[in-house]
């Protein structure tokens, strides 16, 4: 008896015995600014061949970016570069993006992605090998995407991301990574 007891006293005398609150400490140091809101940007380029069945997987890089499932991933086309006052003007076209030949034939640039990859291959109903030399230059070798990765938040604000233009405004701060 007397040990539960002593155990009440010390409980009611811990509870009783606080005190005034002290002086506020002083205010810690800044932490490193959050990228939440800024997005990534991936400029790779590719070849598109029989070998790869006209397609290429490319995977992101877990070191330099993170995807979440819930992220919207956008793919353009560096479909020209015109000039602009001297100055050279990158044309970025969304995807899915088509193209028409002479006798009905299109040609369509197309991608599908999870969080960890994007796939980006061509359809269509032309016959990829029988592309002139100049068609296969333009079509097929050396094409530039840019690999966007918005996060929700903002897509949700702005669901037209069709302009990448308009994507690089209203993300200002998004980190554009050429990847060899």
């Amino acid at each position: 008896m007397k040990k539960i007891s002593l155990l009440l006293a010390l409980i009611f005398v811990m509870v009783s015995c606080e005190g005034e609150r002290g002086p506020v400490g002083p205010v810690g140091p800044m932490g490193e600014t959050g990228d939440a809101l800024l997005g990534t940007i991936l400029e790779i380029e590719g070849d598109f061949t029989a070998e790869n069945g006209y397609s290429f997987l490319y995977e992101f890089p877990p070191s330099e970016v993170e995807v979440f499932e819930s992220d919207v991933v956008q793919v353009y086309l560096l479909e020209e570069v015109i000039q602009d006052n001297g100055e050279s003007v990158d044309v970025w076209t969304p995807l899915p993006n088509s193209f028409f030949f002479d006798g009905g034939n299109q040609l369509v640039y197309n991608y599908n992605h999870t969080y960890f990859d994007v796939n980006i291959f061509l359809d269509g109903n032309v016959d990829f090998r029988s592309f002139t030399d100049a068609e296969a230059n333009a079509y097929l070798f050396n094409q530039v995407f840019r690999i966007a990765i918005i996060p929700a938040a903002y897509a949700e604000n702005n669901p037209d991301l069709n302009s990448y233009e308009a994507l690089m405004q209203a993300m200002p701060d998004a980190k554009v990574l050429k990847v060899k």
